[in-house]
């Protein structure tokens, strides 16, 4: 069976200087895998390529298609990508917001179908929005807007779900909340997630495989006991840390130095 993403020897140069170098990594059909790193490894990057939303050079594959060579319309119908800072207009409701995510499967110049407004339906439906659709995005709290964020790629329809720092505005319990949402709709809608994750314990315990980045290149690969290491982390993040194993869990912990 074809993996659902191939990145073969991707490069992105932005401006005169080349951010990404030569990236390559496979993504099966329902894997998750987390692309971590310091800030400026070139997560984000990456992902903006992976959906089309920067020239890159190399190649980038998913199932019947390159995104060279594909529309913006055919890379939307198969990746949805939740940026760090989605825009959510105030005055939209939720409603509105979520069918927006099915632009990608509605002709020039043609009205939503009622297969797209049951699609939207769906999408609201399955992340618990429905006594929130008629409200305005303005009036959500963040958790709340989250979920209408992940409503709207959800409605998208496409296999394959790109996220960047999707809990980096959201509190302990709304970031475990949203987390678990992901799994869930990865194990019973057959997604293929690929997120930047910025908290290495909870990429460690979500992510099937991680991906450690810096300065736009892969410097480690593997399971979070593999790549979790307190010297390759204090190394690449100049952090001092303590990562505690316990069951199939592995937690990384800031460590003060001692006082003089």
């Amino acid at each position: 069976m074809n993996p659902a993403l191939t990145v073969d020897d991707v490069a992105v140069t932005l401006g005169h200087t080349e951010v990404v170098h030569g990236v390559s990594t496979t993504v099966e059909r329902g894997e998750w895998v987390a692309l971590i790193g310091p800030n400026g490894a070139g997560k984000t990057t990456i992902l903006r390529a992976v959906a089309g939303l920067l020239p890159f050079s190399g190649q980038v594959l998913f199932d019947g298609g390159s995104v060279a060579s594909s529309s913006r319309r055919e890379i939307a119908r198969q990746i949805a990508l939740v940026p760090q800072l989605p825009q959510t207009p105030p005055e939209l409701t939720v409603a509105e917001y979520v069918l927006l995510g099915r632009t990608p499967h509605i002709g020039y110049l043609a009205s939503e179908t009622r297969a797209d407004r049951l699609a939207a339906e769906r999408a609201i439906a399955r992340l618990t929005l429905r006594p929130f659709a008629a409200r305005p995005l303005g009036s959500l709290s963040g958790g709340e807007r989250q979920r209408a964020v992940l409503a709207r790629a959800l409605a998208q329809d496409a296999p394959i779900l790109l996220l960047d720092e999707p809990t980096s505005a959201l509190d302990l319990g709304r970031q475990q909340q949203a987390l678990e949402l992901v799994d869930t709709l990865r194990r019973e809608e057959q997604l293929t997630v690929v997120a930047a994750m910025h908290d290495l314990s909870l990429a460690g315990q979500f992510a099937d495989r991680l991906l450690l980045l810096d300065h736009g290149r892969i410097v480690a690969e593997g399971s979070a006991a593999e790549v979790l290491r307190e010297d390759r982390i204090s190394s690449y993040y100049g952090a001092n840390v303590r990562v505690i194993r316990e069951g199939k869990s592995i937690f990384v912990l800031p460590q003060r130095e001692s006082p003089r």
